[in-house]
């Protein structure tokens, strides 16, 4: 008989629906009772993971004792031993999750987790097998940041470069991933010694920090000198249709159901028109342009 492992403790004002909908709907296949409490857990994990990432990952083996077989408990198991460094099972765990749910969405971490374990060309072998068309802009921004950090870790800083020139690159527009991209550019090229492109990429991610952190609703904003324009519509461009996920079987129950999102969504900033401070937006340096990607990122 297997020995009970005592759960961590979860507070009750926690309760099943402090999970998002699309991660609570991945656990009708369990009894009420098991799909109540393994939600809770996977709510404290996403709660936790931030700022007690150990907390975190205690709640997260909680639930894959519970529910092993259900792809958002395997997630949220990789994303909090990711947490606290334990990149080894990061990869598992990523493993297991594209595996039950037929989703590339956690590229980008199954990158950095090789990276982590000290295997920066099976890091870019990984990034390289998957087609990054079918990516959803942020997973393609996330992918390409981890893509140009393993060219880093092999000494490559050009092609580390290279790795960040993808069509969401764009200075005049924010959204959610447009701070990190900036910023990660920003680095390698002082990385090269162009201190003022670096500057205008820097600049550029502050900038757009700055507008996302305003309040309202937006999808996309325009980024001007001075001017920071809300814009409501979608960003078509890049809008690929979701890949199909995989149906796996619970190993007591039926099917699992389809996994939307691994551990939580979370809601876009909101924000109106505002303005920018005059000095708070600088030119282009002459030699600062975007160029075609010299990668292998594909729009």
């Amino acid at each position: 008989m297997r020995e009970r492992i005592e759960e961590p403790p979860i507070p009750e004002e926690i309760t099943a629906r402090d999970l998002h909908p699309s991660a609570r709907n991945e656990l009708k296949t369990l009894s009420k009772e098991n799909a109540d409490q393994t939600a809770r857990h996977l709510a404290m994990a996403a709660q936790l993971i931030d700022e007690e990432p150990e907390r975190a990952h205690a709640h997260a083996l909680a639930a894959s004792r519970r529910a092993g077989r259900i792809p958002v408990v395997r997630s949220t198991l990789a994303i909090t031993a990711y947490g606290i460094g334990d990149f080894a099972l990061a990869l598992r765990e990523l493993r297991t999750y594209r595996r039950l749910s037929g989703k590339d969405d956690m590229i980008a971490l199954i990158v950095d987790s090789e990276r982590g374990v000290g295997r920066p060309d099976r890091a870019l072998e990984e990034g390289r097998a998957v087609d990054r068309a079918a990516l959803e802009p942020e997973v393609r921004v996330a992918l390409a940041i981890a893509m140009s950090g393993a060219r880093l870790d092999r000494g490559e800083t050009e092609l580390a470069l290279g790795e960040l020139e993808i069509p969401e690159l764009d200075p005049d527009r924010a959204f959610e991933w447009s701070p990190a991209l900036f910023s990660a550019r920003a680095a390698v090229l002082e990385d090269l010694g162009r201190t003022d492109e670096a500057a205008f990429w820097t600049e550029r991610a502050d900038v757009a920090a700055s507008a996302l952190g305003l309040d309202g609703q937006f999808d996309e904003m325009i980024v001007e000198d001075g001017l920071i324009e809300d814009f409501d519509e979608d960003y078509d461009d890049y809008d690929d249709e979701d890949s199909e996920p995989g149906d796996a079987e619970d190993a007591q129950d039926a099917q699992a159901s389809e996994s939307d999102e691994a551990v939580e969504s979370a809601d876009a900033p909101e924000a109106d028109t505002a303005t920018i401070p005059d000095d708070a937006s600088a030119d282009v340096p002459e030699d600062g342009t975007d160029r075609e990607s010299e990668s292998e990122s594909e729009a």
